[in-house]
């Protein structure tokens, strides 16, 4: 089905996951904290575009947003700042702020009965909290589960594409280079990366204040701290995260995470090593069924996906599958996902989805 040498043109395989919201039917009261975020931005463009269930909509950020109205179904809705009575009657929150604003804010919701979703990495790695990619664990939520960690985005558009192989061929090792855009930075990385890149045009000084490296026209290891061993807390998200949200700690994970001049877009480009010998046909054959991502490509024209076809889209898109001539029963795989979206903001209300339909 899957016959490379017989792509004359651009192909693409849309999956059918990303394609419908599942029915929904009570109406909610729902929070977001961190609304004025890159983040929270596009949540609220998630939330309107698939139609979720709401009753009441309530917007949160740091103190110094409280005055800003954000827009959201015809209605301008005020921002407020967190307080004790901030998660009263609401029925659910996403929290979209941070570790230290999730450490601090999410117990209080909880004890309030308030069904949390946090998209930091405050609580992604506790035994009692589940790591939830809906198209890949959704078994993993149960009904009294109170707080859901929405996973790293790095790790989310890589495993978009590893777990279905994983589930068809057993994985023993991933090799992982990412190519990470300014949004998991940031709404302010991402206007620092169009004013130095401006000034850069213009050949005018510019002191940046987000960054810590020249970020226009040039590319570094990622930002995040750099632990003991050498890696960066970036590389051992991707390493713990997967092994939790597949459930398997024998899955070997290498990764090397550098920051890149595009805006909201990762790539990804993977190593993946499996237990027995897999064809390049088989595995175009399970992913062209994965929910939730989109294969792309026509190799006549060197033509795979690129950050600007997966920007604003809700698939992760996945090309140039092929064997690692190195390496017995090893693949490589080119992945690029929007990192606001499926690696975070679509995610978190996809978990929100589910835990209205459990």
């Amino acid at each position: 089905m899957y016959r490379l040498t017989l792509f004359p043109i651009l192909i693409v395989f849309k999956s059918i996951g990303s394609l419908f919201s599942v029915p929904l039917m009570k109406k909610i009261k729902l929070a977001i904290v961190g609304a004025t975020g890159a983040v929270g931005a596009e949540l609220l463009q998630v939330l309107e575009k698939r139609n979720f269930p709401i009753d009441e909509l309530r917007l949160f950020a740091s103190p110094r947003s409280r005055r800003k109205k954000l827009s959201f179904r015809g209605k301008n809705l005020p921002v407020q700042e967190l307080s004790e009575q901030a998660f009263q009657d609401i029925d659910m929150a996403i929290f979209s702020a941070g570790c230290k604003v999730a450490r601090e804010w999410a117990p209080i919701a909880i004890e309030k009965g308030v069904k949390v979703i946090d998209n930091s990495s405050a609580f992604r790695m506790d035994p009692d909290v589940p790591l939830i990619i809906p198209e890949i664990n959704p078994q993993a939520l149960r009904d009294d589960h109170f707080l859901i960690s929405s996973p790293n985005c790095s790790a989310a558009i890589m495993l978009m594409a590893a777990a279905p192989l994983h589930r068809r061929f057993k994985i023993v090792r991933i090799v992982a280079a990412t190519y990470q855009a300014a949004s998991g930075a940031g709404f302010q990385a991402m206007k620092e990366l169009e004013e130095e890149t401006l000034a850069q045009l213009e050949k005018r000084p510019f002191a940046r204040s987000v960054m810590p490296h020249p970020y226009a026209f040039n590319l570094f290891p990622h930002d995040s701290p750099i632990d003991d061993n050498g890696y960066a807390e970036e590389e051992l998200k991707m390493l713990h995260e997967t092994r939790k949200i597949l459930n398997d700690d024998q899955i070997s994970i290498h990764a090397t995470c550098v920051r890149v001049p595009v805006l909201r877009a990762h790539s990804e480009a993977l190593n993946i090593t499996f237990n027995q010998p897999v064809s390049v046909e088989e595995a175009y054959e399970v992913l062209g069924k994965a929910p939730g991502l989109t294969i792309l490509e026509d190799r006549k024209r060197n033509r795979f996906p690129m950050p600007s076809d997966a920007t604003g889209q809700d698939d992760v898109f996945c090309g140039r599958i092929r064997k690692d001539l190195s390496f017995p029963n090893t693949l490589d795989l080119w992945v690029v996902g929007d990192q606001l979206l499926k690696g975070a903001a679509l995610n978190a209300v996809q978990i929100a989805e589910l835990i209205l339909t459990k």
